[in-house]
């Protein structure tokens, strides 16, 4: 039975959706897909964390287009896909959770009301019921491909604003790693020579120790071929944008999985 101090921090309640999604958990191939930013849903404890309805559909909520695209690109190869539903405004689930932006008080230039004097109980219990359920899933799943012997290419799908700050982004997609560059260097010559493609080559992001979480832990340290890839919202933003593009990252995930697979 939970103790007083678990039970007054308890963040969900039994209505809330759970905090992890997945599909296709028993496709067939090599890639496993996730998607941190898949959704823009709060819990009913925090409200509306003080926001009007218009920026809660913007991104600073959720990664939009990004969760359509997954599904679809799940579907297309026959790949497991673990999504994770709330809101990066209640916890930021490609952040390490003692980093400043895990929690943000400020995204971009709007002020977040309910982040702005979060207890560390209250920061505790986003933690655990939110960010720990999504991360447990990827591990457990990873264990049991490896437990196996299945092989496994690790792509976590995320999308960015066509404009940040004033500043237009001229990619229509980027290839993001940090340490292993095996699978980006194959993604990123393949996005190349795609027809009339701007490729970001850790572009209009990076991947790094202290602003990702994903990639480092799951992948990095696995040893898992991987790439975070982002595209453009405006270019996913609707079905056919989505369908567009899953069917054209099937085809190049294919070839890329081809040439990882060729001896040396």
């Amino acid at each position: 039975m939970p103790n007083e101090d678990e039970s007054m921090t308890r963040l969900l309640d039994d209505d809330d959706p759970p905090a992890v999604q997945m599909v296709r958990r028993a496709g067939r191939s090599a890639f496993f897909l996730t998607c941190d930013h898949a959704g823009n849903r709060l819990p009913r404890a925090l409200g509306t964390l003080g926001l009007p309805e218009f920026e809660r559909q913007r991104h600073i909520a959720w990664d939009i287009g990004a969760a359509g695209l997954a599904l679809r690109l799940a579907e297309a190869l026959d790949a497991p896909l673990v999504l994770q539903p709330y809101s990066r405004l209640v916890i930021d689930c490609n952040r390490p959770p003692d980093a400043s932006s895990s929690i943000a008080s400020l995204s971009e230039l709007t002020v977040i009301p309910g982040n702005r004097q979060v207890t560390p109980a209250a920061a505790e219990a986003r933690r655990r019921e939110i960010f720990q359920p999504y991360h447990d899933r990827i591990a457990s799943e990873l264990d049991a491909r490896q437990g196996l012997g299945r092989a496994t290419i690790m792509i976590t799908i995320h999308s960015f604003t066509p404009e940040f700050k004033g500043e237009a982004r001229p990619w229509h997609v980027g290839v993001l790693y940090n340490r292993d560059t095996r699978l980006a260097r194959i993604l990123l010559g393949l996005l190349r020579a795609e027809p009339g493609l701007v490729v970001g080559d850790n572009q209009p992001y990076s991947v790094n120790d202290e602003t990702d979480y994903t990639i480092p832990v799951h992948a990095e340290r696995r040893g898992l071929p991987h790439a975070e890839l982002e595209i453009r919202q405006d270019l996913i933003v609707d079905e056919s944008g989505q369908m567009a593009w899953a069917a054209r990252l099937a085809g190049v995930f294919r070839r890329a999985e081809d040439q990882l697979n060729r001896p040396l």
